[in-house]
């Protein structure tokens, strides 16, 4: 059963840029004690399936984040900023940069090992054993000495059996801590937080209720998001053909906000998951009557564990939409309808995180940031507001408001040759209407 090997069509993915960094103190290990992700499924292939195609093992393989990695490093003369653009190998590479090959993005791509290219996966994953720090994948190690030794994987079981490896119970693994250490991350040299998923967890009401990052991406399964809005039921099932049935099983699907890359890859499912989680994060109301000219649009993350957006937020795109009819359909109001084009203009309420260089000028290549200038983002359990001038508009009124999200902005898809000129889908993550009469 060991030597089954999984075949698959490898479609790309932007990672939701899920960055993974790696401390200075991180030794080196043969590349020889890891064990392939296929060999791992020969046992485990529900959970191989799930994972296989997900945005942790598509880290790598993923030509938006190759473009846009290496337009970054392009043109770049202070050695701080190449310093943090040479880092990103070793957040999407996370096997090789550990192993020693790459140790930079300007490495030779083709020259990567398969079993690093493989992204982020099993034996990475169940060899560690805690945190230097929790941001830049501070982790520390111990793997085993590849299939013939394969030495101890750990997880959240304390009575889980294996007779191929050890097994061993870890309290990391069911902490918030495992998905912190990669999703927070600070650029290397200036100290600039780039990511805070686990900063924007740690602040949240999730985190005083001991609700894990574990505790909804890791019970969503089709048809389930399994959000702060949703039942986060459980996955009943055994880990391997054969073992002990339980009443939980961890999924490995890794679903975030990103539809682009499942879409690529005709991978409908994949499509639907990241839609239904996207749709089931925050809840959107509006007034029923105006204060003064003021339309007034309330809105609340009451599902998602974090900011929305999250991640690298300053190519997230989350605005909101609004749109007021007259009572013989006419348009006599809207702000954050896209262009023909598919480009918001200017007057658009737009949530997002902005870099700057340090001296107040804003910087879209994070190697050049030096500080925050703006974040606007919607915060967890907290309720946003809203106000969008109406003027002198009277008589009956048809208003639409919609949060609207894509995994990045039109015009900068536009500019990316990898995508060929593809129409970002637009996700609506809530939607109201309501009838006003002014």
């Amino acid at each position: 059963m060991k030597n089954i090997i999984y075949t698959f069509i490898a479609f790309l993915t932007f990672t939701s840029f899920l960055v993974i960094g790696c401390s200075k103190k991180t030794p080196h290990y043969e590349l020889s004690r890891f064990i392939p992700p296929d060999f791992c499924g020969a046992c485990h292939g529900g959970i191989y399936d799930q994972w296989h195609g997900s945005m942790h093992n598509l880290s790598l393989k993923d030509v938006i984040y190759q473009e846009l990695a290496l337009q970054g490093l392009e043109g770049l003369t202070d050695k701080d900023e190449i310093a943090e653009a040479e880092v990103c190998q070793k957040c999407h590479v996370p096997v090789g940069y550990i192993t020693g090959y790459p140790k930079k993005l300007s490495d030779d791509f083709s020259k990567i090992s398969d079993i690093g290219k493989e992204g982020i996966q099993c034996d990475y994953c169940h060899s560690i054993t805690g945190a230097y720090k929790i941001y830049n994948a501070r982790f520390k190690f111990d793997p085993g000495r590849g299939d013939s030794d394969p030495g101890i994987k750990r997880g959240p079981r304390d009575d889980a059996e294996s007779d191929f490896h050890g097994v061993a119970y870890s309290e990391f693994h069911k902490s918030s801590k495992l998905c912190g250490t990669c999703h927070n991350v600070k650029h290397e040299i200036f100290g600039t937080w780039l990511d805070t998923t686990y900063q924007e967890w740690e602040k949240s009401p999730y985190n005083k209720e001991g609700v894990q990052c574990q505790d909804c991406h890791m019970y969503q399964r089709p048809g389930e998001p399994g959000t702060g809005l949703t039942a986060r039921g459980k996955n009943p099932g055994s880990s391997t053909s054969g073992s002990k049935e339980r009443d939980h099983i961890f999924t490995h699907y890794f679903i975030g906000g990103n539809s682009v890359i499942p879409g690529m890859g005709n991978d409908s499912a994949r499509v639907k998951m990241a839609e239904e989680r996207l749709k089931s994060a925050v809840i959107i109301d509006m007034d029923s009557t105006t204060e003064g000219n003021n339309l007034v649009v309330r809105l609340n993350n009451k599902g998602a564990g974090h900011d929305v957006p999250t991640g690298v937020s300053n190519m997230r795109q989350v605005w909101l939409q609004v749109k007021a009819v007259d009572s013989k359909g006419k348009t006599v109001f809207e702000s954050g309808v896209p262009d023909k084009k598919g480009y918001l203009g200017d007057e658009a309420v737009v949530f997002v995180t902005k870099f700057g260089d340090g001296k107040g000028n804003p910087v879209d290549n994070i190697a050049k940031a030096r500080e925050i200038l703006h974040d606007k983002r919607l915060k967890a359990g907290e309720e946003h507001i809203e106000k969008f001038d109406l003027g002198d508009i009277k008589g009956k009124l048809k208003v639409t408001a919609s949060l609207n999200y894509r995994t990045i902005p039109q015009d900068l898809a536009d500019n990316l040759k990898s995508l060929n000129g593809m129409k970002i889908p637009v996700i609506v993550m809530a939607e109201e209407t309501i009838e006003l009469e002014r």
